[in-house]
Order: structure tokens, then sequence, then C-alpha cells
């Protein structure tokens, strides 16, 4: 039995794909540029909104820091249109939960957006805590808010667990002595770091970690 699971949230917990695209294209329609693919979006995500911004309006000349309050006041008005739970997380973060396991969510989508859509999707009520940016933390990879939580909580690292779907959670995960697991069913890339389990649902992690 584990002492302490962290769960990313995009692209681990929850399938945001739609509407992050949609915040994104409503941003380039502003600034009158065509829309972009969804897996071209999805390939942008990963190390916080800024970065996603970046990389979703590179090599436009447009000024970054312009256009993260627009594509914030889009998102805010679309986050959860049509982003869902990933099948299994409900029924998976209650026997999580039961088990008397210490549950986290650490995010790079700012913290105040990642507590509103939990709530709104009504499994904030599973997690001890959700920390996203803007916490006093740096973002994923960085190991720091995941160590936070390890001595927070007493907890043993290497009986501790970081699950996400892209590198960032990972190379958390791994310097900070978590065991890390890859969720593949999500939209993230490894780049070929090293994990410990492989799952291709939620339900799978969970009947690894509880049995």
């Amino acid at each position: 039995m584990p002492n302490v699971v962290i769960f990313d949230l995009d692209g681990t917990l929850i399938d945001s794909r739609k509407d992050l695209t949609t915040a994104i294209n409503l941003t380039r329609n502003y600034y009158k540029l065509p829309p972009l693919e969804l897996a071209t979006v999805c390939g942008f995500v990963g190390n916080g909104v800024r970065k996603l911004m970046e990389r979703s309006l590179a090599k436009t000349g447009i000024n970054i820091d312009d256009a993260l309050p627009h594509m914030k006041k889009f998102y805010e008005e679309h986050f959860i249109d049509e982003t869902v739970l990933y099948p299994g997380v409900v029924d998976g973060l209650r026997k999580l939960n039961a088990s008397g396991l210490k549950l986290a969510v650490i995010t790079n989508k700012p913290s105040q957006a990642a507590k509103l859509l939990l709530n709104k999707l009504e499994v904030d009520k599973y997690f001890d805590e959700i920390m996203g940016d803007g916490c006093g933390y740096p973002l994923k990879p960085a190991p720091d808010a995941l160590l936070y939580f390890v001595d927070k909580w007493q907890a043993a690292p290497k009986k501790s667990w970081m699950v996400g779907d892209h590198y960032t959670d990972l190379e958390a995960g791994n310097l900070a002595g978590l065991a890390c697991c890859w969720a593949s069913y999500g939209f993230g890339d490894t780049r070929d770091l090293k994990y410990n389990l492989k799952v291709e649902s939620f339900s799978e992690f969970v009947d690894a970690a509880i049995g």
C-alpha cells in the first residue's frame, strides 16, 4: 500500500483538450490568426499556461504578456464546456480515498482554475490538497511541490506515487524519488523518461495501488 498518491490534472484526471483548444483558438482569432488543430494544441500542453501561449503564438510577433489575459478570459468562459473526467476516475478516487491514502493534485494549471474544475466535476472532496501555478512552488518538472507533500505527510518517497501523462510529471517524480506511473491514456509525451508503471486506464492504476 502506498503512502501518498500525487496526480497530475490535465491528461491524467481530466480530458480538457477541447476546451484548451477553444481558448487558444479564440485568442488566435482575436489577433486574426487561423485556428490550430486539436492535436497541435495538445502537443503544446504541459509546462503551464504561459508556455502554452508561447508555443501557440510562436513566430507571430504577438506579445505574450498582452495575449495571456485574453486567453485566460476565454478559458474561464469555456473551461468546462467539454472537459470531462476520464473513465474510472470517480470510482477510482473513491476507492483510493476510502483506503486511507493521502491524495493530492499537483498541476501546472493555475491553482484557482484547477480547484474550480475539480469542484465542478464533484471530485475535489477526495483530495487532501490541490496545488497549481501560483501556490509558491516552481512548476513541474521541478520536484519542490512533490517534496512538500512527502515531508508534510511524513511519507516514504519510494512508497509514494506520482501519476501523470507528461514528461514533466515523470521528471518531477524521478527527481523527488517517488515511484512514477505513466498514464498512457492521456495526451502527454514521456520524452523517454523512466517510469515504474504504465497504465492504459485510471482503473488500472487503482488496481495496482490497492488491489
